[in-house]
């Protein structure tokens, strides 16, 4: 076990932690550092007020979706805690900065805090689950994709970009009004959903050194994890609470799967965008050619396929199937791409985005 490990396994000691400790399970809080996007949305006023100038349906909307959870409960830690993650996403990866990700953006949130978790509530019922839980998840979908850009690993097989997404939501809380000892529910449950929703497509590459022997997302196998870094976590109630969120959050997180096929479609073009930007290759030029049609096609079915597999009974029961019945459809549209630019190369990464996008519409 390495020096960083041995301090990941001592960061939580209990069921009823000290006040002198930080009261989490995996201790990633102080690993990374507040940036400049932090320091320009400090707190939920600063959020509120570029959200108001810029985008203030997205805070008609959040309100709208925590007030009908609440369930009675006091709801305004939890809503500024979310207008603030969206904030910072809006700002660091999305429409209101410099930096923007088609898919990893303000609209994100929107998509799971709305549309996705909806069709769970629609479907399982408000009285499925604890108002805490869906309000839990509301703070999810805020925050778990708050970091893009981290290139600093985190130990164990959570992700840099969650695990630094963990330490700003753990400042979030905190600004917000959540205290770390009498809310400590919430920072755990936090802690393992980010964590669980760490995403590893290299199912080739996955050995016993990840944990996460079948790739996708971490928390089909954080409990294991868990067991082996951390073995007294059952015990912890707090802690089984958020590793079932966790399961659940991960499965909402990728439920693009599970959703109509336009829309799933619509994501893998913002993904196959994102990916072009990230490698720094520029749609309308002859080299993203290949890296678009090899996503597009064949990465597809790879994530399709080979690397999601739902986490919870739940989120299988609403999204299987449907996923059943774009499984079809995700076969031919990728045979089908392929084939279009079998005898004549695509000239660049736009025109096999355009002609994924003409085929997704006609499915």
């Amino acid at each position: 076990m390495s020096g960083s490990d041995q301090q990941l396994r001592i960061s939580y000691t209990g069921d009823k932690p000290s006040r002198h400790e930080f009261p989490v399970i995996l201790g990633y809080a102080t690993l990374y550092q507040a940036d400049a996007s932090e320091s320009a949305l400090p707190d939920a006023k600063s959020a509120r007020r570029l959200l108001s100038e810029r985008r203030p349906n997205i805070i008609t909307r959040l309100e709208t979706r925590i007030s009908g959870l609440a369930n009675g409960l006091d709801i305004q830690k939890h809503l500024d805690a979310a207008l603030l993650g969206t904030a910072r996403l809006g700002l660091r990866h999305g429409s209101f900065g410099t930096d923007f990700h088609h898919y990893h953006n303000e609209d994100h949130v929107l998509d799971l805090a709305e549309r996705r978790l909806g069709r769970m509530i629609e479907q399982c019922g408000l009285d499925a689950m604890p108002a805490d839980d869906w309000l839990a998840l509301v703070l999810f979908s805020a925050c778990h994709d708050l970091r893009q850009r981290e290139v600093k690993d985190a130990p164990g097989p959570v992700g840099g970009n969650e695990a630094s997404s963990i330490s700003e939501t753990f400042r979030i809380l905190d600004t917000c009004g959540f205290d770390q000892t009498s809310d400590r529910s919430i920072y755990v449950a936090m802690e393992l959903m980010i964590a669980g929703s760490t995403f590893d497509p290299r199912l080739s590459e996955a050995s016993p050194d990840t944990t996460n022997l079948t790739g996708g997302a971490l928390a089909r196998s954080l409990g294991l994890w868990l067991d082996g870094v951390k073995p007294s976590w059952r015990e912890d109630q707090d802690a089984r609470r958020g590793e079932r969120l966790g399961r659940l959050a991960a499965d909402i997180d990728t439920a693009n799967v599970g959703e109509a096929f336009g829309l799933l479609g619509r994501s893998a073009l913002q993904l196959a965008e994102e990916q072009l930007m990230r490698r720094k290759l520029n749609p309308e030029q002859a080299e993203s050619a290949q890296q678009a049609l090899s996503f597009l096609s064949y990465g597809q079915q790879h994530y399709f396929f080979d690397l999601h597999r739902f986490s919870s009974r739940e989120a299988e029961r609403v999204f299987g199937p449907q996923k059943l019945a774009n499984s079809e459809k995700v076969r031919n549209t990728s045979a089908a791409l392929t084939a279009h630019f079998e005898s004549s190369p695509a000239t660049n990464g736009r025109v096999v985005m355009d002609a994924f996008a003409a085929l997704c519409a006609g499915a």
